[in-house]
């Protein structure tokens, strides 16, 4: 019950985080899996069962909240979901020992592309100013969309991929997490589809599964309230760095690494505290100021 209670909080905090972030719930949730033992291909298949539920309870709360752009949602579902089956089949077809390390290394990216993105986001509530969906640079979208799907088959990494691309575009934060969140719905049907289709559901924990639907769906109306008036930068920063920590022990335990694995975390600490004051530095130096003494 005490496994159950960790997984089901993991859940809850993984579908906030993704809910207010649109990103976030399979990285998290993948690394956590993956430290307690679970075999990439469990992990994917119980990781994209539970996007399934969260994500169609993320959907109808952005729908409430009209932070969804319909057409772009299709746009986004349809090479998402080929992709999806492309990162399945290679997860299937290596093994999971080996696989590991690769894995871990990938969800290094992503934390590193969560920290990029969040390092210079403005520490305003995301999506509070917008009222209506703005024009925005449309051109990459589908193929973002696929390469998402490939990383979310993998590891669950579908918002990492998509949502930094539509803010760089210039779309309203909010449309973006909202339609990138529902997008993930079908991205995630056709993932978990297929991974059960492949491996069977006998390795499948569904106690873990149903813990994790249950706090993933009591976050998910929670997140998409508060998406108009949270901050997201700090939150950005906070599961950039945990993903960090998470998959450096990873790949230490892998590497079976004793003290020096501590240089990993001391680094960690580094690059985060500057992602922090990346935007104070970056003022100073316009200014003419010394950025040591941000």
């Amino acid at each position: 019950m005490g496994d159950l209670f960790i997984v089901g909080l993991a859940g809850f905090l993984a579908s906030f985080v993704d809910g207010a972030l649109g990103m976030g719930f399979g990285p998290t949730s993948s690394s956590i899996l993956l430290a307690r033992g679970f075999s990439p291909a469990i992990v994917s298949t119980i990781v994209n069962l539970a996007k399934v539920a969260t994500g169609l309870s993320a959907a109808a709360a952005h729908w409430k909240f009209r932070n969804i752009d319909r057409r772009l949602v299709l746009k986004l579902a349809i090479p998402g979901s080929l992709g999806a089956l492309v990162g399945v089949t290679i997860l299937t077809n290596v093994d999971g020992n080996k696989l590991k390390p690769y894995l871990a290394v990938l969800l290094l990216l992503v934390a590193i592309r969560i920290l990029a993105r969040f390092s210079n986001l403005p520490s305003r509530p995301a999506g509070a100013d917008e009222d209506s969906l703005p024009t925005y640079d449309e051109r990459g979208t589908i193929p973002t969309a696929a390469i998402g799907g490939v990383t979310n088959g993998m590891v669950g990494a579908w918002g990492p991929v998509v949502t930094p691309f539509l803010l760089h575009k210039g779309l309203a934060p909010r449309f973006a997490i909202g339609s990138v969140n529902t997008a993930e719905v079908a991205v995630a049907v056709v993932a978990s589809g297929s991974l059960l289709g492949s491996i069977g559901g006998g390795g499948v924990d569904f106690g873990i599964v149903l813990a994790m639907l249950i706090g993933g769906v009591i976050a998910s109306p929670i997140a998409a309230w508060s998406i108009r008036f949270m901050p997201a930068r700090a939150l950005g920063l906070a599961v950039g760095a945990l993903l960090l920590t998470t998959n450096v022990r990873e790949l230490s335990n892998w590497a079976d690494l004793g003290a020096p694995r501590w240089f990993g975390y001391a680094a960690i600490a580094v690059v985060t505290t500057l992602a922090a004051y990346r935007p104070r530095i970056a003022e100073r130096r316009r200014l003419g100021l010394d950025p040591a003494a941000a």
